[in-house]
């Protein structure tokens, strides 16, 4: 199965996400989108795919959201991709892109909606077990 994970190797929850691909055979592509960062095309094709409102796949917890000034509920999606594109920290993660579709895995178990079945139970890094 061919798999792209937009990833950051600093966020658990995109750690995570990698290595349960990896438990299920899959070596994926891996952009580091912080220092890749996606073009304007790539990033809508990200979030229509995956069924994503720009607001929706944006960092809202990132002081840098309110900061810009993009919690007011009248910034257009256009403006949250600009700020998106020119400040990638503000794009969530990790989207995982297979040939079954994409998602953004948060939680990490949402990339088990687009890769076939786990061969066993994977640990995550807090403990969690996640069965197949």
């Amino acid at each position: 199965m061919n798999a792209t994970i937009y990833h950051n190797p600093r966020c658990g929850t995109s750690r995570n996400t990698l290595a349960i691909l990896r438990h299920a055979g899959i070596e994926p592509t891996v952009i580091e989108y912080l220092k890749t960062l996606p073009d304007r095309v790539t990033l809508l094709r990200l979030l229509v795919d995956a069924g994503l409102t720009p607001r929706e796949a944006a960092r809202q917890k990132e002081p840098l959201f309110g900061e810009l000034g993009l919690k007011d509920p009248s910034v257009s999606d256009e403006a949250i991709v600009d700020a998106m594109l020119a400040h990638p920290i503000l794009i969530e993660r990790p989207f995982v892109v297979t040939d079954r579709g994409t998602r953004l895995s948060r939680p990490s178990e949402k990339v088990l909606e687009i890769i076939p079945p786990l061969p066993g139970p994977f640990t995550k890094e807090d403990g969690e077990i996640i069965a197949p």
